[in-house]
């Protein structure tokens, strides 16, 4: 089964610069521009699949309606990850309370850590191959869920922006990544920071 894993339009806390993990802010106008024009860019999906968090399923039933495929099947495991106690901070205030941390890598109480986190998005995609009908699936997520699958399977990281997506193969819970893909222009998408997630 082909997946595309495409990271949600941009959030009122990705605006503010502030983490969000799971906490549950809604997208902006600008959020909900980009999942509009990124409509305009896919081809067909026999299904439509998101997190439940609403700035996922939320970018997920606009492109849903615009493509004419659904209704959108959300999928509880496909949530971010947990940012713990950075949950609506800004980078300056995790610096300012928690000095050093981003610097040398640590994470605070209650961060899910990337061995949970992808257990969990292995879990997902799983489930989506074997519940989910057809050969292709749109899946609206979180930056952090596709970090941590390009990362264990060899990639480097590199900033994936609001609208943008990952091709991914999964047969048998067997994982391939395909290609990266933008499906807005880099203009309308505004989050630069690696670690907002």
């Amino acid at each position: 089964m082909k997946l595309l894993l495409v990271r949600h339009g941009q959030s009122e806390w990705n605006a503010q610069g502030r983490w969000q993990g799971q906490a549950d802010p809604p997208l902006t106008e600008l959020g909900r521009q980009q999942a509009r024009l990124a409509s305009q860019s896919l081809g067909s999906f026999d299904a439509v699949v998101a997190s439940p968090l609403l700035r996922a399923s939320e970018t997920a039933a606009i492109i849903s309606a615009q493509m004419g495929v659904g209704p959108v099947v959300t999928v509880e495991d496909l949530k971010e990850r947990s940012a713990g106690e950075w949950s609506g901070l800004t980078r300056a205030e995790i610096e300012d309370q928690y000095p050093g941390y981003l610097s040398d890598g640590k994470r605070p109480p209650g961060y899910e850590l990337d061995p949970e986190l992808s257990d969990r998005v292995r879990g997902a995609l799983r489930d989506i191959e074997d519940n989910v009908g057809g050969d292709t699936a749109l899946v609206v997520c979180h930056g952090g869920v596709i970090y941590v699958l390009e990362e264990e399977l060899g990639e480097q990281w590199q900033r994936l922006p609001n609208l943008g997506a990952r091709w991914i193969d999964i047969h048998n819970g067997r994982i391939r990544l395909g290609e990266r893909v933008t499906l807005v222009d880099e203009n309308v998408s505004t989050s630069q920071e690696r670690d907002i997630v």
